[in-house]
């Protein structure tokens, strides 16, 4: 994660203080949640908002391989799979 200073009003300042510590949770964690929504909403109204924007706290949660996507092999294994699963249902 990157580094930046920003430069705030003192009311503004005491304001995020004082919301991070109703919440309790960083003050880095409130400036970053509303970047976050100011963007997203601001590429929601022009229409460029993608699947990964709104999935964003979602991507890389998930544990697996990291090339499941184009690897070919768990495909073919996850067919032998089902295709066995389905052999051993009585009709």
């Amino acid at each position: 994660m990157d580094t930046i200073s920003v430069k705030l009003p003192g009311a503004l300042r005491d304001r995020l203080a004082a919301e991070a510590k109703r919440r309790n949770v960083t003050q880095s964690a409130i400036v970053r949640e509303s970047l976050e929504q100011v963007l997203l909403g601001a590429a929601a109204e022009r229409g460029d908002v993608t699947c990964a924007d709104l999935a964003g706290q979602l991507v890389g949660s998930v544990r697996g391989p990291p090339d499941l996507s184009t690897n070919k092999r768990y495909l073919e294994d996850a067919i032998l799979k089902n295709h066995a699963r389905r052999r051993k249902r009585p009709r």
